[in-house]
This record gives C-alpha cells, structure tokens and sequence, in this order.
C-alpha cells in the first residue's frame, strides 16, 4: 500500500485530505564508501531513516510528509576520487530556496533536512534563509547523531565504518559486499594538535586520509547492531517530529 507521508508514493487526493505540518527532506550524498559499501550508502540510509521515523509519527497522528532524497553532497575533500559527485553549499542554497519558498507560499509551517553525508553542514544556510522567509520553521538534523553510538558500536570511525556497514547491513545487506574484501578503514590524522583534537577545523583531504576511502574498521558490523542502532534513530527523530508537527512555532520556548 502506498505510505501517505512518503510523497513520491503519494496521490494529488491523499494531499488533499491531509493538512500537513512538517515537510522532511532526506538528503545524503553520491560518494565511494571503501570498498564494500556502494555509493549511494547516504541516500539509502537517509531515505530508510526518514521513511521509519516519519511512519512512526503518522502512527501518532502527526502529518509528517517526507521528500525524495537529495542524493548529492558537499564532496570538496574527494574531488580527485572518481565519480564522488560534489555539491557545493551554494547550490544546496539555491535549491533549499526554493524549495523553502514553495513551502511559505503554500502555508505549511515547518521543513526539517534529515542529513545523511557529514561533509553536509546545513545550519548556516537556514540561518539565511530563516530571515527570508519567517513563516517556516527551519531545522536540520544528522540522523547518526540521533542516538549515541558507543552503545552499540565498539570500533570508531565516521564512513564506511562499524556504524554504516551495520546499517546497511540491516537495511540493504544485498547490496553490502562480503567484509572479507573491506578495507580496514585506517586513517591518517592531522599533524597540527589542534585540528586533530577537533576544536579547530579544516577540510580533510580524502585521497590523503586514507587509502580505501574508508574511516573506521567495518569487520565488527553486523546486521543486528545495525537494526538496534537505527531502531533507537528512528524512535528519536519519530518524536522529534511529533513534537514539532503539534507545536506553535511562535511559542518554542519555556
């Protein structure tokens, strides 16, 4: 059957008889993830992400709508790894504008971006936008972010590790290559202390990082870890959203 808060699966009826409160854009990235992940692990995660949590607030009555995916990111740190396709951050601008701009023209009241590609950094573009266009409510989130790992993942690392390969595992294992042809996933690190301690930052250079493309050893994934992790996810971002579809964005604070 088709999903009613799955608009690319939705009828000009089913809008019709739904008031929408809060529209979710899924947006991931197009990009090489060692060597037993594909390419399009971002975009499958994000739209399986998106698609559970807002299932889990329609069951609650919130009239949550999910985008389809955007599936480019920001890849400046890869441009020299063939077929990672880069999105710069003003184009996510211009495209965010207007998808913004329909949203506030329309009336529905608050857009949320549920990010899957860490190279994407969405806070100051609605900072931007938000003084554009005052009717919406703008909010982004990282779904990966949405629980903590270390209850489930022992191994650290942020691409084509522990974390995704389980995911993925979970969600697509046909499309995961056998862990025995992985790359471990080491990575160099910064020589400057203060950009390898994080609190300054500058873009990695990937094709210098590491030479599988990967961060973080995947041989420790499973299927099971996968599943708990993104149970826990989707729980939180499905209250979230429960949440803001019954708030009053003019009354957020207490």
């Amino acid at each position: 059957m088709p999903r009613p808060y799955i608009l690319a699966e939705t009828t000009w009826k089913t809008v019709q008889e739904n008031a929408y409160q809060v529209v979710v854009l899924p947006w991931g990235a197009t990009e090489a993830h060692n060597y037993h992940l594909p390419y399009a692990t971002d975009n499958i995660q994000s739209d399986y992400v998106a698609a559970e949590a807002a299932r889990k607030a329609w069951e609650q009555g919130a009239k949550v709508v999910v985008l389809p995916c955007i599936p480019f990111g920001v890849n400046t740190g890869q441009l020299d790894i063939t077929l990672d396709i880069n999105m710069s951050p003003s184009t996510q601008l211009a495209l965010l504008r207007d998808v913004v701009q329909v949203l506030a023209r329309q009336g529905i009241p608050k857009f949320v971006i549920l990010n899957g590609h860490g190279g994407n950094d969405f806070r100051q573009i609605l900072r931007e936008l938000q003084a554009e266009f005052p009717t919406v409510f703008l909010s982004t989130l990282n779904w990966f972010k949405a629980a903590d790992r270390n209850h489930y993942f022992g191994a650290p690392g942020d691409h084509a590790d522990e974390l995704e390969t389980s995911a993925m595992l979970h969600i697509v294992p046909e499309l995961v290559s056998p862990l025995a042809e992985a790359g471990d996933g080491a990575a160099k690190q910064f020589r400057i202390a203060a950009l390898r301690q994080g609190w300054a930052w500058a873009q990695r250079e990937w094709s210098k990082v590491s030479a599988d493309t990967g961060v973080g050893n995947p041989a420790a994934a499973t299927a099971e870890k996968g599943a708990a992790f993104l149970e826990a996810c989707t729980s939180n971002i499905g209250q979230f959203l429960i949440e803001l579809a019954a708030a009053d964005p003019q009354d957020l604070y207490e």
